[in-house]
Order: structure tokens, then C-alpha cells, then sequence
């Protein structure tokens, strides 16, 4: 591996090649950008060139590479990796796209302090619920953490990171009738209703006083005089994130971050008429688990079939006689785009426009990006609706939509 400075060393001046802006690979040409970029040859490799930047721990590296994997780019690069590190994308990551941003998050001694228990863990993550699992300790949601950097960290020494845990205080909770455990930063019981977000109405009471110390294990009620009152633990669902991957087929959706639904206490106020519930108005809520975002990458790129709209067609089982027909409605469907949604609002999806998308499934698993396989369904819904082509097209005519 060498340096481009030192490869364009006898051909062009230090201050041309600082101006010759960033290396980009095309159809087999180089074009120089920065001396920290570096050739990592392998002649045996067959795979096309593709250019791997490289960022750890404020260093940066950018390499020209027939590399398979993101693991083969770090070594052609002679960047080592830990199993605590952190890579992404990750090492096993084949390398398919023309370019890549490599980012390493180094493994750091981080000593977590819980009360009197210290304990200490070599990792890379940044993110107090993570770091807390790794030590074997429970960090709830109303818990506070504060990161603080050391040069020594206990008996191993070394600089390194301390994370200490404010817990949060335990209390016994009964709100509206329905008892569970609460835990909270507040020293109050005023502090307690503020910060889980209870507004009190003019029938409703508390008890202790809310101007009473919060203690651990304390038991605290809030209740309502008058109306009937329920109040019941409810599921929330889970957050998702959608990350589209172009170099990922369409119809692949990989979990990179599984995630968590979460729980809430919900009270209702209740109105019934001879022993009927006729009304129903939420009065207070209390999240009691919060939710984990799911990250799902999405492919998005799409492979045709090989030959014509014809072919496809012939494929697909049409009569040559019904070409023309399904050729007019397809290409005022969906102009031949077998992946298009109809964002207007009502969801159809491909060729034909099939809503839901899910109909297409009796014609093929492949049915969300297989041209083919659309129009085979699209000839049982024409054919099975209207009686044929001929007379699915004149309905089009007529109505704008079959």
C-alpha cells in the first residue's frame, strides 16, 4: 500500500497534488485527490474498485480496494479492530456500493458507579442503557446518569470514562384505583405529579400533602370524588425507523435494532346510564415502560427481469390479442413501474395497482417486485372481473380507473 503523495511523487509538485480535489473511481480512471489516500492492490481480487474512507478516532484514511468485506478494506488498510469495538458498518458487511464511510468506535475502559458498587467495563458503547446492561445492573428510565472523564480507572489505570447512576426514588403509586411502582427524580410529592404529568381537577384528592418529602417505598395516592374512575395498563407500540439500503433487494427488511414496546397506565373517566357505559374520557396517563425504537433497514433496489414489456407479458400468460389492452391500462396505472405506490393515499401498488398489494400474493411470493408475476395476476383480475381485456379496457375508458 502507498501513499498517493509519495505514488505521484516524481510526476506532479506538493502543491498540485494538494489541488487536484478528492480521488473518485470511474470506469477504471483515477483521479488524485488527497495524500492520505492509499492504493490497497490485490491482483488476485476480481470485484470492481471502489473507494473506502476509513474514520478512527479522528484519523482518516481512504483506500482504493477490490476488498470483499469491510473486514478485508481494515486490513488491506492495516487497521486492526477488538471484538469491543465497534465497527460500522459492521465487519462482516460485504461491499457491493461504489464508496463507503467506515466509522471504528474504540473500546474505552468506563467504570460504572451505582451507589457503592463500582464496576468496570472495556466497551465501545456510548449509550447509558447499553453500557449499564454490559456492567449487570438495571437502569430504569427515571434513573440520571453522568459521564466523567478519568486518567486513572480503578486498579488498571489508564485513562478512561466514569458513568454514575443517580437513581431514581421507588415509591408505591396509586392512581385512580390502580396500584403499581413508580420511581421518580422529584423531592416532592408536588415534584411527583408535575413530573409524571397529573393535573389534579377539582374532585380530585392526594394524599400525602404535596408539599410531603418523597421517601423509598413511600405510598402515595391520587383519586377522584365523584365520577366513576378506571384505570388499566395499555400496551405502546414500539417506534419503527425504515433506513433504505439501495444496494439491498426490494422486499428485504433486515431488524438492526430489534426494540422494545412499552407500557403506560391509563385512568378513564367513566359515564354510564342504567348500568350502561356511555362515555368514556382519558384523564391521566403514566408511562411506565418507554418504548425502544426498531430500526429496520429496507431494500430498495429492484432487478427486472431480462426482454420487453412483450415479454413480460407473453410471460405472464396474456393472450398476444389482449397486448394492446393491458399495454394502455398498465401504462396509465402505473406507467410500467412495478414498484410504484399510489401515494395519494389509497396504497395501490404495482402495474395494475393492486389494492392492497397483498392480493398479488396468490400469483407469486415474488409478488412486490416481479413485473411477471404482477401481470399474471393482473390477467386473473381482468379476465375473472370484467371477462376479458377487451372489456376491462373499455371500463377504463369510461371511468378513469378498473
Amino acid at each position: 500500500m502507498k501513499f498517493l503523495s509519495n505514488y505521484f511523487h516524481h510526476t506532479f509538485s506538493q502543491p498540485v497534488l494538494y489541488a487536484l480535489g478528492i480521488l473518485t473511481v470511474l470506469a477504471g480512471s483515477i483521479y488524485v485527490t488527497s495524500p492520505n489516500i492509499a492504493f490497497a492492490d490485490d491482483p488476485s481480487a476480481t470485484n470492481a474498485q471502489r473507494l473506502v474512507t476509513i474514520h478512527d478516532n479522528g484519523s482518516e484514511v481512504t483506500i482504493v480496494t477490490r476488498a470483499m468485506t469491510i473486514a478485508d478494506a481494515l486490513k488491506q488498510a492495516n487497521v486492526t479492530v477488538s471484538s469491543q469495538d465497534i465497527v460500522e458498518p459492521a465487519v462482516q458487511e460485504k461491499l457491493e456500493a461504489k464508496s463507503y464511510q467506515v466509522n471504528i468506535f474504540r473500546a474505552r475502559p468506563v467504570v460504572v458507579v451505582d451507589g457503592r458498587e463500582q464496576i468496570r467495563v472495556m466497551t465501545a458503547e456510548q449509550s447509558p442503557r447499553q453500557i449499564a446492561k454490559l456492567a449487570g445492573i438495571m437502569l430504569y428510565d427515571e434513573d440520571k446518569t453522568e459521564f466523567k472523564r478519568v486518567e486513572s480507572v480503578l486498579d488498571g489505570g489508564g485513562a478512561g470514562v466514569r458513568m454514575i447512576v443517580y437513581r431514581a426514588t421507588a415509591l408505591n403509586f396509586t392512581l385512580y384505583g390502580k396500584q403499581f411502582v413508580a420511581r421518580t427524580q422529584a423531592t416532592t410529592v408536588d415534584g411527583l405529579l408535575k413530573e409524571k404529568g397529573i393535573k389534579l381537577g377539582t374532585n380530585d384528592g392526594v394524599s400525602p400533602t404535596g408539599s410531603t418529602l418523597i421517601s423509598e417505598g413511600m405510598d402515595v395516592k391520587v383519586w377522584r370524588n365523584g365520577k366513576q374512575t378506571v384505570t388499566q395498563e395499555e400496551a405502546v407500540v414500539r417506534p419503527v425507523e425504515e433506513i433504505k439500503d439501495a444496494d439491498k433487494s426490494a422486499g428485504v427488511r433486515e431488524v438492526r435494532e430489534e426494540g422494545a414496546d412499552g407500557k403506560r397506565n391509563v385512568t378513564y373517566e367513566i359515564e354510564t346510564k342504567d348500568g350502561v357505559e356511555v362515555a368514556r374520557v382519558e384523564i391521566a396517563s403514566v408511562t411506565t415502560l418507554e418504548t425502544v425504537k426498531q430500526v429496520v433497514v429496507v431494500g430498495t433496489k429492484v432487478v427486472l427481469p431480462p426482454g420487453s414489456h412483450t415479454d413480460w407479458m407473453a410471460a405472464a400468460g396474456i393472450a398476444e390479442s389482449d397486448y394492446g389492452y393491458a399495454d394502455y391500462i398498465v401504462s396509465h396505472e402505473s406507467g410500467w413501474a412495478p414498484t410504484k405506490y399510489n401515494y395519494a393515499g389509497s396504497g395501490a401498488y404495482g402495474l395494475c395497482q393492486a389494492l392492497p398489494a397483498s392480493k398479488m400474493a396468490s400469483a407469486g411470493g415474488d409478488y412486490m417486485t416481479n413485473p411477471i408475476t404482477q401481470l399474471r395476476w393482473c390477467n386473473g383480475y381482468a379476465i375473472g372481473r370484467y371477462g376479458s381485456w377487451a372489456a376491462a379496457y373499455n371500463f377504463w375508458i369510461t371511468n378513469r380507473w378498473w
